[in-house]
């Protein structure tokens, strides 16, 4: 009964693999597919047995099974949070070409969170493949004008902030959000938009008031920008009945 969820979580565990070697690598400069998996603490290359996505995690207990380093958690979430968004699509959506463009989407959004999240850069190659996928995949499912049109207005967008806080966004922030829009749409960007700026207001309001962060403090705009884009995704539609209803319009 759950046999195509069950192929679609190990689909998105795998590709989720996958992203942790884009998220490893991307920042170092080094190839993502020629290169084998090694071990970062002792560099022993790593057999299949070692690479299988959340069990070798669980089996090996977390460390490598060659020097006994700790394994970063991040592996085995980064396999989990993929796993779990390519099932909510298919469960979504079904089987149709925009599945197939929100796992491109997810994909990309989670690389470029943690990248920005652990180094505070978007590498440009991950918009790169986002637009060579994204831009057939939307146009197979009828919105590739709408998608341009809203990747237009968000990279103009962030532009403008970019350039009115003087830095405050980067290049790899206006080069998402533009992403963002392709894949999203309208009116699904202004909602990924208005999202991350609220949880990033409030996760920095809550930094301060912990006393973790100051005012001059940069938080990078990644991982709130990806959260957005996920709520935006799944649940436009009612976000806008809900400020409609709120606000009286």
């Amino acid at each position: 009964m759950y046999i195509a969820q069950v192929i679609v979580f190990i689909i998105g565990a795998c590709i989720g693999s996958f992203l942790n070697v884009c998220i490893y690598r991307l920042p170092l400069g080094q190839s993502v597919v020629y290169n084998p998996s090694h071990c970062p603490g002792c560099g022993r290359r790593l057999g299949v047995l070692d690479l299988i996505p959340l069990l070798s995690y669980v089996l090996l207990k977390g460390r490598c099974r060659y020097c006994g380093e700790k394994i970063s958690a991040r592996y085995p979430l980064v396999e989990l949070v993929t796993a779990l968004l390519f099932v909510a699509a298919y469960q979504y959506w079904g089987w149709q070409w925009q599945t197939v463009s929100m796992w491109v989407f997810f994909a990309v959004l989670i690389t470029a969170s943690v990248i920005d999240y652990q180094h505070k850069i978007i590498p440009d190659e991950i918009i790169i493949v986002g637009c060579v996928l994204g831009i057939p995949l939307v146009f197979l499912f009828g919105k590739l004008i709408d998608g341009l049109i809203s990747f237009l207005v968000a990279g103009l967008f962030f532009l403008f902030i970019a350039v009115g806080s003087k830095g405050g966004m980067g290049g790899g922030d206006i080069k998402l959000s533009a992403l963002m829009g392709l894949f999203l749409g309208s009116p699904g960007i202004f909602v990924a938009l208005f999202s991350s700026f609220l949880f990033g207001g409030l996760s920095g309001i809550i930094l301060m008031a912990l006393r973790r962060k100051g005012m001059k403090d940069a938080l990078p705009f990644g991982p709130f920008m990806a959260i957005g884009g996920v709520m935006a995704a799944f649940y436009t539609d009612p976000i806008i009945k809900w400020y409609i209803n709120i606000s009286g319009l």
